[in-house]
């Protein structure tokens, strides 16, 4: 590396180093500044940062080796050479020690041999930085590899797509199975579950799925809306039909002829919207509020509630007709905290969907911080699962780890689970105290790999294993992974 006049170099001192010689010699390649005194080196501050700060050790206000280390502390890029009268030994390695100064040079030296110091410095901070920048870098690197290896064998053994909808448990495999069965034929579908879980998500890939993927899919959302508004947009109305009504309106069964219309909320419609529904569903035909004429359309019903319909049927607060009549397909969405090995999954796909979003990177989650995802209830189901994400990844240094300081306090306070999938705990029914604690360990090697979907990398480092130590573990208590069913 070649030194130049960008590089400033401040000499503090008034014997060698105030030395005009010395100056003159020293500004053929650097910028230099001199400064008497200690502390007249934070005035030379507010005009350049220095590069380089060579400090004779007696100086008038103090000691060269304490102002050193205060450099050290307060601008610790500037690379330190402590000037000493003496060359002994103690007190060389005493300023080494205090200050972490990169050379000590002996009074009185030839400016060329100042210069050669300072060349030698400069050169070793560059390849200092330069080796910190690759480390970073190989590091991240290295991250990255392990994080698409360990997605590539997720992708391979465990994670599902149904269009939209991305999963790895048994629960919600079940589910797309039946709405694959579902999207084949032509019957209404009725969507259950909890708020946030992907109901319209499922919906729209039926319609993909189904025949009618070429034509429109429209979503109308039946919750707190008035009724005449709702009879409104769903069968259209004529001009003047009511107050407000300045002109013909077709409505979502005339506009989505031929498509699929997707009803949100179903179980909050009224008595008389409910009416209009089942005759809409036995015939086919729509009456537009205002209008003596009847029009025939041919629609695919997907309806969704966040309450067992069922139930309100029982209850009297919902036609049973109407009921049987949307339930061709009856399809019940678990919530999320009853399928936990959705999460790392779901966290995985969300992470680089708003990395993409966001442009920044990141090598993955930290174990602890996942394990606090998967024992989070998550209330709020998906949708506040990728609430959590958007807002991790937006707050992200660029190729910063996800650790449990990044998630939202009611998540990192999230106790981890001690067995896979929230089923009963361990029963420790062994007769002796070695046997008891052999179940112990055979449930925690289990429950770790599980954890990380039987990667032994990542299961080892939970465990404080090395990889030949957790396969010893294997072998002994011949521990297998189970054959998980695929997608039929």
């Amino acid at each position: 590396m070649s030194a130049g006049p960008e590089f400033c170099v401040f000499l503090v001192g008034t014997e060698v180093l105030a030395e005009r010689a010395l100056q003159r010699d020293l500004a053929r390649q650097y910028v230099v500044l001199h400064a008497p005194r200690a502390a007249d080196v934070a005035r030379l501050m507010l005009k350049r940062l220095p590069d380089v700060v060579v400090c004779e050790q007696q100086l008038e206000d103090g000691r060269g080796v304490d102002l050193l280390q205060q450099m050290r502390i307060e601008h610790p890029h500037a690379v330190r050479v402590l000037a000493l009268q003496s060359a002994r030994r103690e007190e060389m390695a005493k300023a080494i020690n205090e200050a972490a100064v990169y050379q000590v040079v002996t009074t009185p030296f030839e400016p060329e041999q100042l210069s050669l110091i300072l060349a030698r410095a400069l050169e070793s901070r560059e390849l200092a930085r330069i080796h910190r920048y690759l480390s970073r870098e190989l590091k991240f690197a290295d991250a990255v590899i392990r994080r698409e290896n360990d997605h590539m064998t997720l992708a391979l053994q465990q994670t599902y797509r149904f269009d939209k909808l991305v999963f790895a448990s048994e629960k919600m495999a079940a589910v797309c199975n039946t709405a694959r069965k579902a999207a084949t034929t032509d019957l209404p579908v009725l969507l259950e579950g909890e708020t946030g879980t992907g109901k319209e998500l499922l919906a729209k890939a039926i319609h993909l799925f189904s025949p009618r993927q070429h034509q429109l899919f429209m979503a109308q959302n039946c919750g707190a809306i008035a009724e005449d508004l709702l009879l409104s947009e769903l069968f259209g109305h004529t001009r003047g039909a009511f107050s407000g009504a300045i002109s013909d309106r077709l409505g979502l069964f005339v506009a989505a002829d031929k498509g699929t219309v997707f009803l949100d909320e179903i179980s909050d419609i009224s008595p008389a919207v409910q009416v209009a529904l089942l005759r809409f569903l036995q015939d086919g035909e729509v009456k537009p509020i205002g209008s003596d004429r009847v029009k025939q359309t041919n629609v695919r019903i997907i309806a969704a509630s966040n309450r067992p319909v069922r139930q309100l049927v029982d209850e009297g607060r919902f036609r049973r007709d109407l009921y049987y009549r949307l339930k061709g397909f009856e399809i019940s969405i678990p919530p999320l905290r009853e399928r936990p090995d959705d999460i790392p999954v779901l966290t995985e796909f969300l992470i680089t969907k708003y990395c993409e979003v966001f442009g920044r990177r990141t090598p993955g989650v930290a174990s602890l911080a996942q394990q606090k995802l998967r024992a989070y209830p998550f209330p709020g189901n998906v949708r506040e699962l990728e609430n959590e994400i958007r807002r991790t990844v937006a707050t992200l240094e660029d190729g910063e780890f996800i650790t449990v300081q990044h998630l939202s306090p009611e998540i990192a306070r999230a106790r981890p689970r001690t067995h896979h999938g929230g089923g009963a705990p361990v029963t420790l029914d062994g007769q002796t105290l070695k046997e008891r604690v052999e179940q112990l360990e055979v449930a925690l090697v289990r429950a770790a790999l599980e954890r990380h979907h039987w990667n032994h990398t990542r299961a080892s480092e939970e465990l404080g294993l090395s990889r030949v130590g957790l396969a010893n573990k294997l072998k002994r208590y011949s521990i297998r992974r189970s054959i998980e069913p695929g997608l039929a």
